[in-house]
């Protein structure tokens, strides 16, 4: 028992940010009214994106070792909550509100967000760069919803 206490990680500095986000993201998701997303598409959403999302943590944070997570040996319960949970619920929020109109507005307002929250899990000492630069996030989330999401969801649609 002390084994599986010890490799969920729950010593590690700020790790109650990201278990508290991903709560707050999935309840979100799961109450707020759906207004350009159908629980098909949230489904599939959240199965893509999580999916997607733990393919760059095999590359960037375990192959290419760009990224820690806490404890760079093991999946602690925050980093399986981080990378199941928040990129997907983005994906979602992003999808039930996105409209042609106000796609740039979305991408704008989703990157900040992503971008704080990136920010601020490494000033909590959550996240640490071992060779990452916090540009190349704001890029990857300008690709993701700028031009990712809104072709997995025409996708989705077709």
């Amino acid at each position: 028992m002390d084994k599986v206490i010890h490799n969920l990680d729950l010593h590690s500095k700020g790790i109650w940010f990201p278990i508290t986000i991903s709560i707050i993201l999935v309840l979100t998701i799961l109450f707020i009214p759906k207004k350009h997303i159908t629980w098909k598409e949230l489904y599939a959403t959240f199965g893509i994106v999580a999916f997607i999302t733990w393919l760059s943590d095999s590359l960037v944070a375990r192959t290419l070792d760009l990224i820690h997570l806490a404890d760079p040996k093991t999946a602690g319960l925050a980093e399986i909550l981080v990378y199941t949970f928040v990129p997907s619920s983005l994906a979602i929020l992003f999808i039930n509100y996105y409209t042609h109109k106000n796609k740039w507005f979305l991408v704008v307002v989703f990157t900040i967000i992503s971008a704080l929250l990136e920010w601020t899990m490494v000033h909590l000492d959550y996240l640490k760069y071992t060779g990452w630069n916090p540009f190349v996030s704001i890029a990857a989330y300008i690709i993701a919803f700028g031009f990712l999401v809104p072709l997995h969801v025409k996708l989705l649609r077709k």
